[in-house]
């Protein structure tokens, strides 16, 4: 899935797509991160107040991943691999 983002309804149709694509229902992905299945169903509808480290905690419970690109830029680059510890 590849999607530019402009506005906060955007990024919970995102969500919520990626929760679906992960094989996850809302209470099932709020049990794994801990949050009420209220929480979840709130942020897919309105991600206005949903902070970084949300959205970054959310992505990687749905494998997601964020990438940030310049408007001109026509396709995304591949992740970087990992450095090694």
């Amino acid at each position: 899935m590849q999607q530019a983002i402009a506005t906060p309804y955007q990024m919970g149709q995102i969500l919520a797509a990626g929760r679906r694509r992960a094989g996850l229902t809302q209470a099932e992905a709020a049990s794994r991160l801990g949050i009420s299945q209220s929480r979840i169903s709130t942020l897919e509808a309105d991600s206005s107040t949903l902070t970084l480290n949300q959205l970054l905690t959310l992505f990687g419970a749905y494998e997601l991943q964020l990438q940030v690109l310049d408007k001109g830029s026509s396709a995304p680059t591949p992740p970087a691999p990992a450095p090694e510890w």
